[in-house]
C-alpha cells in the first residue's frame, strides 16, 4: 500500500509544480526577447532526450551503426527531412524499426 501512496504523492507534486507554472507565468508580461528564447526550448530538449535513447546501449555505451534504434532514426531523418510531415516520420520510424527488429 506504501508504493501507491508514493506514487500518487509523487503525481500530485508533479502535477502541482507544473499547474504552479502554468498559472503564475503570464505570456502578455514576456517581453519579446525572452519569448523568442523559449521558442528554441523544445528543439534544444528533443535530441537531448531521444539521442541518448538511440546511441547509447544499457550500460551506457555507444551502439554499433548497424543497431536497429539507428537505421530506424536514420531512416525517419531522411524521410522528416523530404515530407516535413512529423506524423509520416514518426510512423515511418517505429515501422522501419519493427521491420529491422523483427526479421
Amino acid at each position: 500500500m506504501n508504493i501507491w501512496i508514493s506514487i500518487i504523492v509523487a503525481g500530485l507534486i508533479n502535477y502541482l509544480t507544473r499547474l504552479g507554472s502554468i498559472l503564475l507565468i503570464k505570456p502578455q508580461k514576456l517581453n519579446s526577447t525572452l519569448k523568442i528564447v523559449l521558442n528554441y526550448v523544445p528543439s534544444a530538449v528533443f535530441p537531448a532526450i531521444i539521442f541518448p535513447a538511440v546511441l547509447l546501449d544499457a550500460s551506457g555505451l555507444l551502439v554499433e551503426f548497424n543497431d536497429p534504434k539507428v537505421i530506424a532514426t536514420i531512416i525517419a531523418c531522411l524521410t522528416g527531412l523530404l515530407s516535413k510531415n512529423l506524423t509520416l516520420t514518426i510512423f515511418t520510424g517505429l515501422i522501419s524499426y519493427w521491420i529491422i527488429l523483427f526479421f
